[in-house]
């Protein structure tokens, strides 16, 4: 008789099984609570606290929940957006080393902290914090800061600013990263520190400490100083040594501070610097950088939506690409760089949206082999119309200048050679960076009209 309640039994104990399940299914289709110890604050640390931190160029710092909390909804915004963190190439064309991109899951993470209520969670749960070394990225063996103050009129413009600090490098050096650090983020649009090798014609009667106007044009007539050091909003620390390369600094040489200052409305000082790491051991291979192809030529009609200007340059020697910078004022939109090899192939190996505030570079995760006679092509457009609202001017021409209302067109190139190389011989301006200027361009149009004489 006992054996009667075995069906009963068993079908009792399946049912509570399902109910189980089906609970259990409940909870774990409950998303987990997003806390910002455990799962926010590595992706700041990662992405954001660079610049999201007290002194530098972000407005507000995220290096604690009390700092973080109060923009929690913009946060959202921003990543969804894709505003930042800011990145800007085509993920079509290249491969970059440091791709600031957020993963779909960093994404899904910070939506959901806003939408939870932003939580803290549990300290304990907390990464240990970043350490900075004294506000630097990296941790400099050499500081070197302009001699004085320069100091920045209330309004007006203020022309490119050359000066010479005498560092008289005792023995030759090889610097593997540099980062430079502006002294008053307000007025430095962006700047740039300068090798001034011995021998060189360029600031040779300066005097130390000095400040002198000097157009860029100008100074590529003077004999191309190396880039050491940069400052662009968002650019950070350069590394040079990832190819087991390194920048070289010949014995005597001094350094130039590259300056564009801003008028911000109120009397301004600026004293910015640069550090230097140090290579324990001479590189395989020279890293050089080359102001790249450039368009002096470039002219952009008044109105014109989407004006194309194209430059050119030819490589004189065999060498490897390994950073792009491209570089434009308030009316540019775009710019690619294409690759023609002495093969006669074809090679787009960069697109990116312009955004003058976020002036980005992108480090190659491979070099890119650029035999002699290879072509690097820039192509950048241009919105002159009145429809870019941060169009200066749209019923004027536009030619080459240095100030932010009129324009430039060149990328900047992170190129190895080898060390016995000289770098001021690399590349050589070609096809439609030699022509006259015109009333527009010059345009691809150009450069296929050309290609056919070659």
């Amino acid at each position: 008789m006992r054996y009667r309640f075995l069906p009963v039994v068993l079908l009792l104990a399946l049912s509570a099984l399902a109910v189980s399940m089906r609970i259990m299914a409940q909870d774990n289709s409950k998303p987990r609570a997003v806390t910002f110890s455990r799962d926010v604050l590595p992706i700041l640390q990662k992405n954001c606290q660079t610049c999201h931190r007290p002194g530098e160029i972000a407005p507000m710092s995220f290096l604690t929940y009390k700092d973080t909390r109060p923009w929690a909804k913009a946060i959202k915004t921003a990543v969804l957006d894709r505003q930042m963190p800011p990145w800007f190439a085509d993920p079509g064309y290249g491969h970059f080393k440091y791709d600031r991109r957020l993963s779909d899951a960093d994404l899904r993470t910070l939506s959901d902290w806003a939408d939870g209520g932003a939580v803290e969670g549990d300290p304990k749960g907390m990464p240990p914090a970043i350490t900075f070394q004294d506000g630097w990225n990296i941790k400099p063996d050499m500081i070197i800061e302009m001699p004085k103050d320069f100091n920045v009129p209330a309004t007006g413009t203020v022309a490119y600013q050359n000066i010479l600090v005498k560092v008289n490098f005792p023995e030759d050096v090889w610097v593997t990263s540099a980062e430079m650090r502006p002294g008053n983020t307000q007025v430095v649009h962006h700047g740039r520190v300068l090798v001034r090798r011995p021998g060189m014609s360029f600031m040779q009667d300066a005097v130390p400490g000095e400040a002198y106007p000097t157009g860029s044009l100008e100074m590529q007539q003077a004999g191309a100083p190396d880039t050491l050091g940069k400052f662009n909003p968002g650019l950070g620390a350069q590394d040079f040594s990832i190819f087991e390369s390194a920048k070289f600094i010949p014995k005597g040489s001094d350094l130039v501070f590259n300056m564009h200052y801003t008028s911000v409305g109120k009397a301004s000082t600026d004293r910015s610097r640069v550090g230097l790491v140090f290579a324990k051991h001479p590189p395989k291979l020279r890293y050089f950088m080359h102001n790249g192809p450039t368009g002096s030529n470039l002219a952009i009609p008044a109105g014109a939506t989407n004006a194309e200007v194209v430059s050119e340059m030819t490589a004189q020697v065999d060498s490897q690409l390994v950073y792009l910078q491209p570089h434009m004022h308030l009316r540019g939109k775009d710019y690619e760089i294409r690759l023609v090899f002495p093969s006669g192939k074809t090679e787009t190996i960069f697109k990116a949206k312009w955004d003058f505030n976020w002036q980005m570079g992108y480090d190659l995760a491979e070099p890119i082999t650029l035999p002699k006679g290879t072509r690097i092509i820039g192509i950048a457009h241009y919105d002159n119309s009145a429809n870019n609202k941060f169009n200066p001017d749209p019923l004027k021409l536009v030619i080459w200048n240095d100030q932010n209302w009129e324009e430039m067109q060149n990328c900047f190139l992170g190129i190895l050679i080898d060390p016995n190389i000289d770098p001021t011989n690399v590349f050589k301006p070609s096809g439609p960076s030699l022509l006259p200027r015109g009333d527009s361009g010059p345009t691809l149009a150009s450069l296929n009209g050309l290609t056919a004489t070659r």
